[in-house]
């Protein structure tokens, strides 16, 4: 129905000339965000045009599926409800604003410094936030949501994920969206990733302080929601990212920070476990958990489709998990010297010498 790209519904008359658009200073930069266009020698307003700056009045009248909802759970009170219909511009700010009060901080120290870290990233927040509003389908009912509640944040909008994009492929698939124009826009305004991996900075925002994986599991072909759970930073696992980056220079990939965050889970995976799970190509798995290695962060054992990995000993120990550390090495390190040694008792090799004349131990 509505479609940013499609002008068809510009030229008969579904967007009249007379809807009001607030006031760009640069018209180059209007032109450039394709916010109107030229019909029968005047400016009409694009779809993209009124949702970035068309007049509440404007909306109402000719997207009214343009609307927002900012709320805020504690048990079962509701504290905040808040509902927008104004344009996207100011509908993200002031949901952005909304919010601030209900995302506390909490002290984090690492070495010889201190910070605060909100309890929500703040980039993934928006990024979120952002993509809600530029991938929702305007042609059908319904609202973005913003929730935060016990179980932590959620935003929501009306409409599944694209063709080809699913919960299984979210960070490898080629970024594509319903509303290309306006989510151009979005990014030349400086509101969403211009690279279109804005994906990326909701994961980085929880792995980079150890936290819970963005969780999209109650997205459908009606809408798309992610979930933010609460969870308070994992100092230790910080401390170890910050001592990493500041011995080579640079901060871990997003594929590094995955593989980490897997073997944390499930203490140990095989090389075909890790490539399914993170949707990864094999040679891509290959290099990174080579430079994993490389640095200590990840180790392996076995050979061939029998070779597996773990976290390095320094993450255990930097989490002060050094008897966890033994138990998942101990296949190597510990029990294969113990079942020798009970082979040679049951055998009687103990009592007896060996074949070359030593004594046996």
């Amino acid at each position: 129905m509505y479609n940013s790209e499609n002008n068809s519904e510009i030229q008969s008359g579904r967007y009249p000339s007379d809807c009001n658009l607030l006031e760009l200073e640069d018209e180059d930069l209007e032109k450039s965000l394709r916010l109107t266009v030229s019909v029968n020698g005047g400016m009409t307003p694009t779809l993209t045009g009124l949702l970035l700056i068309g007049s509440e009045e404007s909306l109402r009248r000719l997207v009214p599926t343009n609307e927002a909802v900012f709320q805020v759970l504690v048990g079962t009170d509701i504290r905040v409800n808040q509902t927008y219909r104004g344009p996207l511009l100011k509908t993200i700010e002031q949901i952005a604003e909304a919010f601030k009060p209900w995302n506390p901080g909490t002290e984090l120290n690492v070495g010889l410094f201190s910070s605060m870290v909100p309890e929500f990233d703040e980039r993934a927040f928006r990024e979120a936030l952002v993509n809600a509003f530029g991938h929702r389908d305007y042609s059908v009912l319904g609202r973005v949501r913003v929730l935060v509640d016990d179980a932590g944040l959620t935003i929501a909008n009306p409409g599944g994920f694209v063709e080809g994009i699913s919960i299984h492929n979210l960070l490898t698939a080629e970024p594509h969206g319903r509303n290309p124009c306006l989510m151009d826009a979005l990014k030349r305004t400086g509101l969403a990733e211009r690279t279109g991996r804005g994906i990326d900075r909701i994961f980085e925002g929880a792995l980079n302080y150890g936290r819970p994986l963005p969780d999209y599991s109650r997205s459908n072909e009606r809408g798309v929601s992610v979930l933010l759970p609460r969870n308070a930073p994992d100092t230790a696992f910080v401390e170890l990212l910050a001592e990493e980056r500041e011995r080579s220079g640079r901060s871990l990939p997003l594929d590094g920070l995955l593989i980490l965050d897997k073997l944390k889970g499930e203490r140990r995976c095989s090389f075909e476990v890790l490539s399914k799970s993170l949707d990864m190509s094999d040679q891509r798995l290959r290099t990174v958990l080579g430079q994993l290695t490389e640095s200590g962060l990840v180790e392996s054992s076995g050979a061939g489709v029998r070779r597996s990995y773990m976290l390095g000993s320094k993450v255990y120990r930097r989490s002060g998990k050094v008897v966890e550390y033994v138990r998942q090495s101990d296949i190597d390190r510990v029990r294969y010297p113990e079942l020798i040694t009970k082979l040679m008792k049951k055998t009687g090799l103990s009592d007896q010498k060996r074949c070359d004349g030593t004594a046996a131990p």
